[in-house]
């Protein structure tokens, strides 16, 4: 189910599904919000983890990405494990129609408004290559 919570358009989803049987199964919690952002042609999706964004073999965030820096990146295993599912997530978000999307520390403190009111942003943007390479 889907709810809305009205003081504060913010999402809440529990990403169960249901097969033609009655079976239970659990849906990936980034994929879900992925369409639910494209579903509601969102401007912007946020996703929380528990890393600082994504990281570069150094172990370093990296503050901004495009859809081809992201497949450069899964090739060649910058980018691996846990995080794969959150950058195909954003990927369609993005080739979708949502403008961008950040991948955020949960753990901070206040993380999301950080990313929300503050210019530079906490985590790694991830934005559509056609919109920034002008």
């Amino acid at each position: 189910p889907l709810y809305s919570s009205a003081a504060s358009d913010v999402y809440k989803r529990q990403p169960i599904g249901t097969g033609s049987k009655g079976q239970s199964f659990n849906i990936n919690a980034d994929t879900v919000a992925g369409k639910v952002a494209e579903y509601l042609n969102a401007e912007k999706l946020v996703l929380l983890t528990n890393t600082p964004g994504v990281l570069d073999k150094a172990g370093q965030v990296i503050g901004r990405l495009s859809q081809n820096e992201i497949k450069d990146f899964v090739k060649n295993g910058s980018i691996s494990e846990g995080m794969i599912p959150k950058v195909n997530c954003a990927l369609s978000a993005i080739e979708n129609g949502v403008s961008s999307v950040q991948i955020i520390d949960g753990r901070v403190p206040n993380a999301l408004l950080l990313e929300l009111f503050t210019d530079s942003g906490i985590g790694t943007q991830i934005v559509d290559h056609k919109k920034t390479s002008s």
